[in-house]
This record gives structure tokens, C-alpha cells and sequence, in this order.
């Protein structure tokens, strides 16, 4: 595993995520890059709403924990919490990766 946050092109990113043979992402662009690469993902999902803009891949599986306060839409919890993501544990995230690894 290898973090190139802030480090690659849109050119580059494109071409390491066409290699990679995994991704965890968050919703965002380069989730539906790696979706139309048909890349194993597990999309995370906090604030925004798989329902409005999931991945469209098979070998996509989106987490998210549905809280009453979410979808908000908000880039800063108006709540001041955050637990949308929070509360997504790297255990629930890890078991998800498998299921997908596993198909």
C-alpha cells in the first residue's frame, strides 16, 4: 500500500489505479475512474449518497453507515461530529475488502 495523495497527475493517477489490484476510496472522482477500470473497490461513503452517485462497477462495494444525519452534502459536519465516518470502522472496512477480494 502506497499513499501518492497530492503527488501524481490526473494522468498518472489514472494509469497506477489501471495497475492497482485493489482500491479503497472515498466518493470522488477517482472512484468512478477506478469503477470505469473495473478495478475491486470498496467506495466509503459519509456526507454524499451512493444512491445519487455510486460506483458503477461490479466489482464495487460501497460502505457507508447511514446515520439519520446523513447524507448531509455538507464538506464540514454541521453537526460538528462527523460520525458518519467516524463511526466506519477499519474492521467493518477490512471485511468489506475481503468480500470483494473474495468473489
Amino acid at each position: 500500500c502506497e499513499d501518492l495523495a497530492g503527488r501524481t497527475r490526473l494522468g498518472d493517477a489514472i494509469d497506477l489505479l489501471a495497475l492497482a489490484s485493489f482500491v479503497l476510496t472515498n466518493d470522488s472522482g477517482l472512484m468512478h475512474v477506478s469503477a470505469a477500470l473495473q478495478r475491486p473497490m470498496v467506495a466509503v461513503f459519509g456526507s454524499s449518497d451512493p444512491e445519487f452517485t455510486p460506483p458503477l462497477s461490479a466489482t464495487a462495494q460501497v460502505e457507508r453507515l447511514g446515520l439519520d444525519c446523513s447524507p448531509c452534502f455538507k464538506r464540514e459536519c454541521p453537526l460538528g461530529h462527523l460520525n458518519c465516518l467516524k463511526q466506519l470502522s477499519p474492521e467493518r472496512v477490512t471485511a468489506a475488502m475481503q468480500a470483494v477480494l473474495s468473489r
